[in-house]
């Protein structure tokens, strides 16, 4: 029998090798972005040393000398610049956190009522979606502090509730807690309760897998979370009491006070992302197959528990991605904030004491790697909940 022998393959240049090629490619570009880069920084730093402007992070030390509006942690003129940065990073968070739960919470009711059968509804909803959309955010955060918010009755004439909460052009006013010693046991109480509601959401689905009933989770957990830390609290003799605000002289004293510049820009913030966030849901909903809602009313499943067990666990893979977006911008865009003058980082450390200390490389240089960080941990976070929300196939 003839046997065939392989034709030996030619052999082929090394430059001529696709993948070798595209090895040097990368080299090259690196190369490039590297000597470009210290060409840069060179130049840069050599042109500082001409000027005799200082570098390096001492500032940091120097006294500030200015007061800054709002703080959540005990600041005065007598600190330093480095306390300036800490208390800037806060407040940013702060209105960066209250935003992104009131533009999620009006977001889902919006890009719900948006789909909704009842026509008043669907045209309000989509009459505000188009509002505040095509409205620069900018002019929406000037429009709530220089109008609605200064349009406010004074101090005097408050508009108030319970004569506990008071709301005026001065902000928003309502009692302050105040812990004493006992108080960690309630605060213990709430962490187990919290620990209990999640081994018991656990219990509560693989039940569901197993035999198909529905478990009242919503109303268990919120019962336990609830009920847990008041009962303790009570039973451990009320160890915490109010601090009531008060008017005295032209202003409020006491309790907690929301800023009007904070205000506004929380408004102004979750307003306006609440709507990109209502397009996502909205097409995260009609992204599910309308069969499987005709399926579910087939079995006689109530509109509410449709929507709460079919439709919405299959949109979320469409609608998490933008939302990420949303929420990366909202905190991006919460440095608008130096319009009205809310203390946030931008404001009083990209501000304030870039003035004072004139190091723009390192404050700017700071600046930006906050917002890139808090960036990165929102993403992380909502990939996370992303995974652990994704439909798993059997």
């Amino acid at each position: 029998m003839t046997k065939y022998k392989r034709k030996a393959q030619p052999s082929v240049a090394f430059y001529n090798n696709p993948e070798n090629r595209a090895i040097i490619y990368q080299i090259v570009a690196l190369a490039a972005i590297f000597l470009f880069t210290y060409f840069v920084l060179n130049n840069m730093f050599i042109n500082i040393e001409k000027r005799g402007i200082n570098t390096g992070f001492d500032f940091l030390g120097n006294e500030a000398g200015f007061g800054i509006l709002q703080t959540l942690i005990p600041y005065d003129e007598s600190n330093t610049h480095g306390r300036v940065f800490l208390v800037g990073l806060l407040n940013t968070l702060l209105v960066s956190g209250i935003s992104i739960f009131f533009a999620t919470v009006i977001g889902l009711l919006i890009g719900i009522g948006r789909l909704s059968k009842n026509f008043m509804i669907s045209k309000l909803s989509m009459i505000y979606i188009e509002t505040f959309r095509n409205i620069p955010i900018l002019l929406q955060i000037l429009f709530w502090y220089n109008v609605v918010l200064a349009s406010l009755p004074s101090p005097r004439q408050s508009l108030s509730y319970l004569d506990s909460v008071f709301f005026n052009n001065r902000g928003l006013y309502i009692p302050k807690p105040v812990l004493e010693g006992g108080f960690i046991t309630v605060i213990i109480a709430f962490v187990l309760a919290i620990i209990a509601v999640l081994y018991l959401n656990k219990w509560s689905k693989r039940r569901h897998d197993e035999t198909g009933e529905d478990f009242p989770i919503v109303l268990t957990s919120t019962a336990i979370i609830i009920g847990a830390p008041t009962l303790v609290f009570f039973i451990s003799g009320m160890p915490a009491s109010l601090d009531y605000p008060a008017l005295k002289g032209f202003n409020f004293k006491g309790g907690i006070t929301f800023i009007p510049e904070l205000l506004a820009l929380a408004f102004a913030l979750s307003i306006y992302t609440a709507t990109y966030i209502a397009e996502a849901v909205r097409a995260g909903i009609e992204a599910v197959p309308k069969g499987q809602k005709e399926a579910a009313n087939a079995l006689g499943l109530k509109d509410y528990i449709i929507l709460k067990k079919v439709i919405l666990p299959q949109a979320l893979r469409v609608i998490i991605p933008p939302v990420i977006n949303q929420y990366l911008n909202l905190t991006k865009n919460s440095s608008l904030a130096t319009a009205i003058g809310y203390p946030e980082l931008v404001t009083v450390f990209a501000g304030t004491s870039l003035n004072q200390v004139g190091q723009a490389i390192e404050i700017i240089l700071m600046t930006m790697a906050v917002y890139l960080i808090i960036s990165i941990v929102i993403s992380l976070i909502m990939n996370y909940f992303n995974a652990k929300t994704r439909i798993k196939e059997r």
